[in-house]
């Protein structure tokens, strides 16, 4: 898929297993890839350090899910918070608790969203001050 406005390209390139991981990330690296972006999924948090370690390895600059990743030595993550995840969960338990009907509570969507970059990961890259300020955190 080729999003024409910004000429960016998207390769989905999906994953089950770390040989596929490993394959994967090789192949890319080896290409004239610019960036990876690891979406939210059970294999990938599973191997998240195995991913971290292949980026540092291949110089590959990637935009991960969740603060973990970043927390593990990833260069940046931009995802929902998932512990205000928990909070809101709390509440629905509360409710529950006290006799609220499960199917008649709404669902509700994340509300709070973060962007954490690790500058001391950046891969020899420039990271914009401007995206330095935009950060929900900045590790140093």
């Amino acid at each position: 898929m080729t999003i024409s406005a910004t000429r960016v390209e998207t390769l989905a390139t999906p994953v089950r297993n770390k040989v596929e991981i490993e394959s994967a990330v090789s192949a890319l690296a080896g290409g004239s890839v610019g960036g990876l972006i690891v979406l939210p999924d059970g294999v990938m948090i599973v191997y998240r350090r195995l991913i971290i370690g292949l980026a540092a390895r291949y110089r590959l600059p990637v935009v991960y899910p969740f603060r973990d990743f970043v927390a593990d030595g990833g260069l940046i993550s931009y995802g929902n918070n998932v512990s205000e995840n928990y909070r809101q969960a709390a509440s629905y338990v509360d409710r529950i608790l006290r006799g609220a009907n499960p199917a008649d509570l709404p669902v509700q969507a994340p509300t709070k969203f973060e962007l954490i970059i690790n500058l001391t990961k950046a891969l020899g890259l420039d990271v914009p001050l401007q995206l330095q300020q935009l950060a929900d955190e900045v590790i140093e």
